[in-house]
């Protein structure tokens, strides 16, 4: 890994060669830097296991409310037509929830904890399930398919959809909103052009569907997030900001795990075997898909007060970013790490985040990956990639593939007994 990466500018955090395989270049400040400055963006790159952990359980020192915080412009830089929107954007992800600290942050998510906790999620695994059966069945032994849109979407959206009362009519257009939303972490300079027509497309989608809740509430998440609005914990925009962030990080998570879990199991045909053989993996498979190639690389900070992290000292208002994909494959933690292993065994990867802001939908995002794999495992005997040198979004973010196509030879059918 050093001498491939010697001569490359690991500064430059959207180059070819980061968003390709971010586990090389990652990995190889993580030996030689892992609290490394990086002075062409202005921030702090963290990479290492321990470090991570740290920073993520110590919300007092490590502020999420970037966007508020932070008066600097985007990195990298934007154009003339991006900066006239900056404004726009910062007030919509300021709104989040991922964007609160306490005590706003307790308020806003304990209007949603209780239905996204683990027992409450296993209450619509039959739902899930029934959609995974449905989704492969729809499968050819033999066909060629893009993964990413005939499963990794249709799936969560299908699933979230439903979760947020929703029009199954509807799903294609959230998935094109969502696309849009997922140029926040890109790197081109016009890149904030599509973000917000993203963001006031999906603002416009959820106005009529708060209206509507707010006045006949449901058992829906909608009808959740409105109960935040009557009791006072949000104003009409957090209301509609939230539901969009719902709408989008409910699903997106998700993609990104098959997607990326799939082609895992493609390129480690054994540990396809393996599951096959003994589908109850299917729980530890997932995990292990978390960290092997995480569904989100990175996440951001910025420090609310000065900080020593490893030998050097984090000043107040310094930006960070702590790299997921680094602490995941991170020796010190993980026995060959580099090894995609599907019964490892502890595997605490820093995937879904911890502490306070354990990422929401965890548990939702687990439950699919699970139903999905175990389903693909009861009838595909076998992949083949027809995408030679599968591509990514050029997010900083997201590890999100561009397409995956595949053919999958599925068993023969069972004859029916006589």
């Amino acid at each position: 890994m050093a001498a491939t990466l010697e001569h490359v500018d690991l500064d430059n955090l959207f180059a070819d060669d980061a968003i390709r395989d971010p586990y090389a270049f990652f990995g190889r400040l993580r030996e030689v830097d892992p609290v490394h400055w990086n002075a062409r963006h202005e921030l702090w790159i963290i990479t290492r296991h321990a470090d991570v952990v740290s920073i993520v359980r110590d919300h007092e020192s490590f502020s999420s409310a970037v966007i508020k915080a932070d008066a600097r412009r985007p990195y990298p830089p934007l154009d003339d037509r991006g900066l006239t929107l900056l404004d726009e954007v910062r007030r919509f992800r300021g709104a989040q929830l991922v964007e609160q600290d306490p005590p706003r942050h307790g308020d806003m998510r304990r209007l949603l904890h209780q239905y996204f906790t683990a027992s409450a999620i296993e209450k619509w695994r039959p739902f899930i399930r029934s959609a995974v059966v449905e989704l492969l069945d729809e499968l050819e032994s033999g066909a060629t398919i893009d993964v990413m849109t005939a499963l990794a979407a249709p799936l969560p959206v299908r699933v979230i959809a439903h979760l947020m009362d929703v029009p199954a009519t509807d799903r294609p257009r959230l998935r094109e909103l969502a696309d849009k939303l997922l140029y926040i972490n890109r790197g081109e300079p016009n890149r904030f052009a599509t973000l917000v027509e993203g963001i006031r497309g999906i603002l416009d989608y959820s106005a009529p569907l708060a209206e509507q809740r707010l006045h006949q509430p449901g058992q829906d998440f909608i009808s959740v997030l409105a109960e935040g609005e009557r009791i006072g914990v949000m104003d009409r925009y957090e209301l509609l900001v939230n539901c969009a962030l719902l709408l989008f990080a409910g699903h997106e998570t998700t993609v990104n795990l098959i997607g990326n879990g799939i082609l895992a199991f493609i390129r480690n045909p054994g540990e396809w075997a393996k599951l096959r053989a003994s589908p109850e993996l299917a729980r530890r498979a997932t995990e292990e898909c978390l960290r092997f190639d995480p569904p989100v690389k990175s996440t951001q900070r910025i420090a609310a007060r000065d900080v020593t992290v490893g030998n050097r000292t984090i000043r107040q208002g310094d930006r960070l970013r702590w790299i997921i994909a680094a602490a995941n494959r991170d020796p010190d933690v993980f026995p060959d790490p580099d090894r995609f292993l599907i019964d490892r065994h502890p595997n605490p990867h820093v995937s879904l985040g911890l502490g306070i802001h354990f990422c929401l939908g965890a548990a939702l995002a687990r439950v699919e990956g699970q139903e999905l794999l175990r389903g693909l495992a009861e009838r595909v005997s076998s992949f083949r990639l027809e995408t030679a040198a599968p591509e990514y979004q050029p997010s900083i973010q997201f590890r999100s593939l561009r397409e995956l196509n595949v053919t999958m030879t599925l068993d023969a059918p069972t004859a029916p007994a006589s």
